[in-house]
Parts: structure tokens; C-alpha cells; sequence
């Protein structure tokens, strides 16, 4: 993958700002639709991590949250016993939150079961937009809303499920960050980018 074109170099959405990181997340990764059940419940998982923290801190400790929970594989994270809860608990270099490590198991069982019985993790997310990305149109960040009437239903779709640290705030920030909705402000030289990334399942 090339790298990211210079915080001064194209139009952008203002949040990256000149961090070179985020500026790399914003360019190759926010927006872009995902369909893999597994990378979903990550990213799930690490938006619940976020909350009442900058997106940026979970995104400087990503390696380590994905080292520390065994690459965000379910099936191994359903089995955690409390030695490994303690053990994360420990873990400097993860978010050290009780709740939100043992969410992560509980909505690891309840991402076992949307597979298991169906209609799988993906499609369960994805028929909550038609199957395809919902394309904004924005001109400033102002107009982006916190949550919106669908991920407040899915929201109250994925707690009935088991599903742990998925209010519908964390929901909508999550529906962006995998492309759910185009939320790149229109001057943004992703938005048209992602836009064509989009596909039905």
C-alpha cells in the first residue's frame, strides 16, 4: 500500500489533522467498507474501547490490543477464563477497563451465535443499510451527526444480542469507520474514493 499523500498535499476532513497516523487511518482505512465478519467484531470491539477516550489512543495501542486479544479471533475470546481477564487487566499496553475486557468476551459469544444460528455477523450489520454503503453528502463536520434512527436500531439490535459497549453513538462511529455511511466531507479527496468501493453483499 503506498503511503499517505502529505497532511498538506490534498483536502482532507479535518480530523487527522498532521498526525501522520491518523492521517494514514483516514486515507487508507476510515470509510472503506468492510464485509469480513471477523474484522467487524475488531473494529466493533475497539470502537467500545473508545468510548469516553480519543480515537487516536486506541488507534496508538491497536498492535497491542491485537496481541493482547489473540489477533481478535472470537472463538479464542469466547474461551477466556478469569486468569486471562487478570491477565489483560495487567497488560500496560491495552485500555485496563474490567467492563469493557469482559464485554469483549461476552460480545465474543454473542458474535459466535449470530454465526452459528445465523444470519451471520456481516449481513446482520450490513441489512441495516440495504446491503451498501449510505453516501453523505457533507460540507462541513458540523452537519455529522453523533447517531441517527439506524444506528440506534442496530444499536438496540446488537444489546439484545449480547452485544456489550454498543450504544448507538459507539454504533455510528462504527458504521463510518467500516463504511457503513460515507461521512468524508465532500471536499475530501476520499469521499468520491470510498464511494466507489462500495458493493452489496
Amino acid at each position: 500500500m503506498s503511503p499517505p499523500l502529505p497532511a498538506d498535499a490534498v483536502t482532507r476532513c479535518p480530523w487527522p489533522k498532521d498526525d501522520a497516523l491518523y492521517v494514514a487511518y483516514h486515507d487508507e482505512e476510515w470509510g472503506v467498507p468492510e464485509y469480513d465478519d471477523r474484522a467487524l467484531y475488531e473494529k466493533l470491539v475497539l470502537d467500545g474501547f473508545q468510548a469516553g477516550l480519543s480515537w487516536i489512543t486506541i488507534l496508538r495501542k491497536r498492535e497491542n490490543f491485537r496481541r493482547a486479544f489473540d489477533g481478535f479471533v472470537p472463538e479464542k475470546i469466547a474461551r477466556y477464563r478469569p486468569a486471562k481477564i487478570e491477565r489483560l487487566m495487567g497488560d500496560a499496553g491495552i485500555v485496563r477497563n474490567r467492563a469493557k475486557i469482559e464485554g469483549t468476551v461476552l460480545s465474543a459469544k454473542a458474535w459466535l451465535n449470530v454465526m452459528e444460528k445465523g444470519p451471520g455477523f456481516s449481513k446482520l450489520l450490513w441489512d441495516f443499510v440495504g446491503g451498501k454503503p449510505k453516501v453523505n453528502h457533507h460540507k462541513s463536520i458540523r452537519q455529522i451527526p453523533d447517531e441517527t434512527p439506524i444506528s440506534r436500531a442496530m444499536s438496540k439490535e446488537l444489546a439484545q444480542r449480547g452485544f456489550k459497549f454498543c450504544g448507538p453513538t459507539i454504533v455510528y462511529a462504527f458504521m463510518q469507520a467500516t463504511g457503513m455511511v460515507n461521512d468524508h466531507l465532500i471536499t475530501c479527496h476520499r469521499h468520491d474514493a470510498v464511494q466507489k468501493l462500495g458493493k452489496k453483499i
